[in-house]
């Protein structure tokens, strides 16, 4: 039978952001938005849907005067794409 998907990760803004935060320490806010296409507000309120449920820890501070958001993603994160990339295995014959 097939494994449920986390509905969190199904989004694909917000698993693009999970699989970019997965293979480094940590990623700043510009660089999140280059690498998915998408729009800073879009791009912002997925990552507070992804902070809110534990799976990115989001630093914000300045550099200068410039604001600065970095995000890293948590063990619980790690724990859920684990068993979300395991789940869609289960789909896959």
């Amino acid at each position: 039978m097939f494994k449920p998907l986390d509905p969190l990760l199904h989004s694909e803004l917000r698993l693009a952001v999970m699989s970019l935060l997965v293979g480094v320490e940590s990623a700043d806010f510009v660089y999140l938005r280059q690498q998915t296409g998408a729009t800073a507000g879009n791009l912002s309120v997925q990552i507070d849907k992804l902070s809110k449920a534990g799976y990115i820890a989001v630093e914000k501070s300045f550099r200068g005067k410039m604001p600065r958001t970095v995000c890293r993603i948590t063990e619980t994160g790690r724990e859920a794409f684990a068993a979300y990339v395991e789940a869609l295995r289960s789909y896959i014959p």
